[in-house]
């Protein structure tokens, strides 16, 4: 089954084809170029399933809806109960965002092992997954770029510029940067503390998303990188409904 599987982010969109035995095609556009995909799916070669993570609102998904062949009719996906062998913990399980719900079913997939499935993108998203599928609960907190923003936009002498990480920065453009990419690893590592402490055992951080590059080499943890898990998590959902 050849699958198009697309994952609509709150700033980029990014797709795949997969032929069945692997990815032929990945890209990404901005949310502003979205139009520009019509010419971009168009000259694909025929595929079965559609199948679409969607966390930018209704807009996008016309957008979307606008620039995909008649068919096949997409599948938007909406975080279940239980899906491809993950379990969802949320009270309310639509309450999830799906684009989360994808990376853990993507990540169930690659490792036995407790895991800690982390988005580093506009917002940074870090969930846990018990090694049986379960999933835990997860922490939600500003992205790299969403951080530096508001510290510009809400402090005199904080501007926005660019920056390095140091251990003891002399420079504010360091400083900045610095103390955003530990809070960031700070995050990550509580969390895997917490799951450690729940499972048992030493979980396995899976990373992905836009800043991932820019957060892996920070983390005093076993790190596997994944790039676009979500896309890796909706194939496995196409496969589960065409089942």
């Amino acid at each position: 089954m050849k699958v198009l599987a697309i994952d609509a982010g709150n700033t980029r969109i990014k797709w795949g084809l997969h032929d069945g035995a692997r990815w032929t095609r990945q890209s990404s556009v901005a949310i502003a170029r979205t139009q520009g995909l019509k010419v971009e799916f168009a000259r694909l070669p025929r595929f079965d399933a559609v199948v679409i993570s969607n966390v930018a609102g209704v807009a996008v998904r016309k957008l979307l809806g606008a620039v995909l062949p008649r068919a096949p009719k997409p599948y938007w996906i909406k975080s279940e109960r239980l899906q491809c062998g993950v379990k969802n913990g949320y009270a309310n399980p639509r309450q999830l965002g799906c684009d989360r719900w994808a990376a853990l079913i993507g990540a169930h997939r690659l490792s036995a092992l407790p895991l800690v499935v982390i988005n580093a993108g506009t917002a940074l998203t870090a969930d846990a997954l018990a090694a049986n599928g379960a999933f835990l609960g997860g922490i939600i907190i500003p992205g790299a770029r969403l951080m530096r923003e508001a510290l510009a936009g809400n402090t005199a002498g904080l501007k926005l510029r660019m920056g390095n990480v140091s251990r003891f920065p002399k420079a504010t453009g360091d400083a900045i940067m610095s103390g955003v990419v530990n809070a960031l690893a700070g995050t990550v590592e509580r969390i895997t503390d917490f799951l450690q402490q729940r499972a048992g055992r030493k979980p396995l951080c899976v990373l992905t998303g836009g800043d991932a590059a820019l957060l892996a080499p920070y983390l005093n943890l076993e790190v596997r990188v994944v790039d676009n898990l979500v896309l890796e998590g909706l194939l496995a959902i196409a496969r589960d409904k065409a089942r």
